[in-house]
């Protein structure tokens, strides 16, 4: 199965950290799905099989290699089910690490999702140039 998460979505956070998935996500993310630390202040997104995938590519590889990839995806994650009004909750420990305030974006990242502070999205975006964009893409031949 190819998941392909694609788009930029705006909800907010409730007072119990709780927010909503955005429906389109929730059709490919399924019942239950995987939140935890990513990369530049935000949080990954996964879905059961990119989930699975990502633990035995980790486990695959000796500890000695692995260990702070293990202590930085699994340590903070949570397995999350949305509710009937397709909220779900974020745990303290991982609103705190991407610093969600009220505003979040949610966007697609292919095989992931990603949940931003809203502020801290559009700063990303504003750091990106056309140059970097043709040079990174020059690297994948593109």
């Amino acid at each position: 199965m190819i998941i392909m998460l694609i788009g930029e979505y705006r909800h907010n956070t409730d007072a119990k950290g709780r927010v909503i998935v955005p429906a389109k996500f929730r059709e490919s993310l399924g019942d239950c799905f995987y939140v935890t630390k990513g990369l530049d202040g935000c949080l990954f997104v996964f879905p059961p099989c990119e989930w699975e995938r990502l633990q035995q590519k980790i486990g695959s590889m000796p500890v000695s290699k692995t260990r702070g990839l293990q202590r930085f995806f699994f340590s903070g994650a949570a397995e999350v089910q949305p509710d009937k009004q397709g909220r779900i909750l974020i745990p303290q420990v991982l609103r705190d690490y991407a610093g969600l305030k009220k505003d979040v974006a949610f966007i697609g990242a292919s095989s992931r999702a990603e949940i931003w502070d809203a502020q801290k999205w559009i700063q990303f975006n504003s750091s990106l140039t056309e140059d970097s964009i043709a040079e990174a893409m020059d690297s994948l031949e593109l």
